[in-house]
């Protein structure tokens, strides 16, 4: 069918789809990435976390005083606490967002574009939300659906392994040292957060593949809209002629008025014309300064019999003349003695016209 979407987008569609912000990558490996690394960020701080906390803590309790602390007293007293958060919390913040740019840079490239923040005001009349309701239930929601669903089930699967793989050394902890707990239940997170990312990683590069392929299936042209483009970026073909009309009529309007002042027109004589100028000020040889066939080779003799230009009939020189030499081109050497045998022959016939100038 016509309408069908059998094509490839063309580069002018992708760049208007990326242009949109209408770009094909995977949030499930954004957000598994950025998972792994925050906790790995975390657990690369550990350490520095908890010597903070321990000395936050020794220092409040240290200098508790019951009598001391009061409604108003509140903020000051919490105050070193919200500095202590915003110290351990803003290096694992700021290197979190570093690998969370550096993978979407990794899956579009270098892109920015502020069109997918503005308000799209046409979603809020009925007919666009009821659009929206409609692709809230369409494939691509469903196949997003079952997604989370398989996701959530491997998430809960891989956690109960991995407590299930420690359930000794849990039971062991009963009554165990604080220190040792705490560790233990480090790793046991360490592992089950390990294991997880790397099967979310897998999940979240097939999941690249198909957005990718949904893509290029969203993007996809009919022939229609393929033509089309051609045609915008060829130019519009009756413009095109339109154009081409009008140089010609200026071309035409500018050899008409060429023709008095010329020298002398060379025909066939009645298919062609050249009409030829000798001045010396403008050209060191003889100039075509008008050329045609037919009517416009009619329009030409005409113009010159009004005012009184020679016309000399010699076939051959005026149809080796008209192929040979462009518009406003010079006579070139092998019909120098050709053109100089008409060019006396009018001079000497018309002393009047025929003086060089």
């Amino acid at each position: 069918m016509a309408g069908e979407r059998t094509e490839k987008a063309t580069d002018k569609r992708r760049g208007k789809t990326r242009k949109e912000g209408n770009i094909p990558k995977s949030q499930d490996l954004n957000q598994a990435v950025t998972l792994a690394a925050g906790t790995y960020i975390i657990f690369l701080f550990a350490p520095s976390i908890m010597t903070k906390f321990i000395a936050s803590a020794i220092n409040t309790f240290s200098h508790l005083d019951p009598n001391l602390i009061s409604r108003e007293g509140l903020i000051g007293y919490f105050t070193p606490h919200i500095y202590l958060l915003f110290d351990i919390l803003t290096p694992i913040m700021l290197l979190m967002m570093i690998c969370g740019i550096a993978i979407n840079f990794a899956q579009v490239g270098p892109y920015f574009s502020l069109e997918p923040l503005k308000p799209k005001f046409d979603k809020l009349n009925p007919a666009g939300m009821v659009q929206g309701f409609k692709k809230f239930f369409n494939l691509k929601s469903i196949v997003e659906l079952v997604k989370s669903f398989i996701k959530m089930i491997i998430v809960a699967g891989i956690a109960y392994s991995v407590i299930n793989s420690y359930q000794q050394e849990m039971l062991a902890l009963l009554g165990a040292d604080v220190q040792l707990s705490l560790s233990l239940i480090g790793t046991v997170i360490f592992d089950m957060i390990t294991q997880i990312t790397i099967v979310l990683i897998f999940l979240g590069i097939l999941d690249k593949k198909y957005q990718a392929y949904e893509f290029e299936k969203s993007i996809k042209m009919t022939k229609e809209e393929i033509k089309d483009e051609r045609k915008d970026a060829d130019g519009n073909p009756e413009v095109k002629a339109k154009i081409r009309s009008i140089q010609m009529q200026f071309a035409m309007q500018r050899m008409m008025s060429a023709v008095p002042t010329a020298d002398v027109v060379v025909t066939n004589p009645t298919h062609y014309a050249v009409v030829l100028r000798y001045d010396t000020q403008i050209a060191p040889t003889p100039q075509v300064v008008a050329k045609g066939v037919d009517f416009v080779a009619f329009k030409i003799k005409e113009i010159a019999k009004h005012n009184n230009i020679p016309i000399i009939e010699n076939k051959p020189l005026a149809r080796t003349l008209y192929k040979i030499v462009p518009l406003d081109g010079l006579i070139p050497a092998e019909l120098y003695v050709a053109v100089a045998e008409v060019l006396a022959f009018v001079y000497k016939t018309n002393k009047n016209k025929g003086k060089i100038r």
